[in-house]
């Protein structure tokens, strides 16, 4: 029996989240809390974890110290097969320079590959909430012996401009990458849809190492791996797709089956946590033969009571978190971040509360994300004044309204 490859994990998590601000002000977007308990990075790690491929390097970058604190008070691992989550900071060891993009990043960290000897190199994103068994697009990989295997997906024409388009021929050869373009080719068996990479990538380790490796001197370094090393590939006939929709995870139906969601816009990451709540979601977080694993503090279980006056508590298709108190507050389709309070004769509507947010009394929050540390003061309503929102908040090209971190909002009073 053939003895099985020898896998490293490389997760790239250096990214600066523009289009996530202000969430991403002081935190790097893998870092964001998602679905009240996780951060976005746990979905990625999580995948590794039940697929039993324990030896991961996340590279860093920019604003990494609540993502490095997060990876190290939560993954940890037995070391006594050597398994290890690390997290690495940009090493600059080419001279001073951040990294100039995906590929770079791997260029810079080469040591860790040739420290491990991976038969493979499986190349992920962290910005992604999906669940996917890895090995099944591993042995894909191995039996079409190709130089990479894209992960794809098919998507809307008008949203593909976004990500790399992909073009394959009956056997999964990639025959031609396209990396965000504006007229993106269609699916020629699916008008309207593209088929886009997902990011996420499984190298043959010698082709990786080769092709991020310069020839002559360091202009020559390929910054990007959709941008440069997909098409270079591509062009030299070893890219293969993998049509993530034939992935099938232990737990899930067909109903759960080939959900993908891109959380790089606040649009995009509002509806994937509004994708939990819906009364039969597409993404399951009560999976249990495929857990999202994370850091769950010692707090005690969610509470739902009578306000003082004993006012009515009403709670409705909405998460609450460890630690979260409803005291005579409405809340309906939210999810309510642990240690949050929410007081009597506050409504919280199509709403995410991040850990530590209190509703005072008589307050209204609709189609808000309100990040830690904030208290909303009685009597105050947002999200039902434009224009009020508009000159005080952050507010998304669909009206979501965010309120940064730490946020004093009594001098909105």
């Amino acid at each position: 029996m053939a003895s099985a490859p020898k896998i490293l994990v490389v997760v790239l998590a250096g990214g600066k989240g523009n289009r996530l601000l202000p969430l991403t002000n002081d935190r790097a977007k893998p870092a964001v809390p998602f679905g009240g308990s996780y951060r976005v990075i746990d979905f990625a790690l999580s995948n590794f974890a039940n697929a039993g491929y324990l030896k991961i390097v996340v590279l860093t970058q920019y604003k990494s110290h609540s993502l490095d604190r997060h990876i190290s008070q939560t993954w940890r691992f037995s070391t006594m097969m050597g398994n290890y989550v690390a997290p690495v900071p940009a090493q600059m060891r080419r001279g001073p320079h951040w990294f100039s993009g995906s590929a770079d990043a791997i260029y810079q960290n080469l040591n860790l590959i040739s420290d491990e000897h991976p038969d493979v190199v499986c190349v992920f994103g962290a910005d992604h909430i999906y669940r996917m068994d890895p090995r099944q697009m591993v042995q894909r990989h191995l039996e079409t012996e190709a130089g990479v295997t894209v992960a794809a997906i098919p998507v809307p024409k008008a949203e593909a401009v976004e990500f790399g388009v992909i073009e394959a021929n009956a056997a999964g050869r990639i025959i031609a990458f396209h990396e965000k373009v504006s007229d993106p080719p269609e699916m020629p068996d699916r008008p309207g849809y593209c088929l886009a990479s997902m990011g996420n990538y499984v190298f043959d380790t010698k082709t990786l190492v080769d092709i991020v490796t310069p020839r002559d001197n360091d202009d020559d370094v390929l910054a990007d791996i959709g941008g440069d090393i997909i098409p270079a590939l591509t062009a030299a006939g070893v890219a293969h797709v993998y049509d993530f929709s034939t992935n099938i995870v232990p737990g899930d139906d067909l109903h759960n089956r080939g959900y993908w969601r891109d959380v790089g816009s606040i649009d995009s990451y509002y509806d994937a946590n509004m994708d939990l709540i819906a009364p039969m979601p597409q993404f399951d977080l009560y999976n249990q033969d495929w857990p999202v694993y994370s850091n769950h503090p010692p707090l005690p279980p969610a509470k739902i009571s009578r306000g003082p006056g004993a006012e009515m508590a009403n709670v409705h298709a909405s998460l609450l978190c460890q630690g979260s108190i409803v005291s005579g507050g409405h809340v309906e389709q939210s999810i309510v971040g642990t240690q949050s309070f929410i007081e009597h004769d506050a409504h919280v509507t199509e709403s995410i509360l991040f850990p530590q947010v209190r509703v005072e009394v008589g307050a209204r929050l609709r189609r808000c994300i309100v990040d830690k540390n904030v208290i909303v003061p009685s009597g105050m309503r947002i999200g039902f004044d434009a224009e009020f929102d508009r000159r005080n908040f952050t507010v998304s090209d669909r009206g979501v309204v965010v309120i940064e971190k730490d946020r004093d909002l009594t001098q909105l009073q």
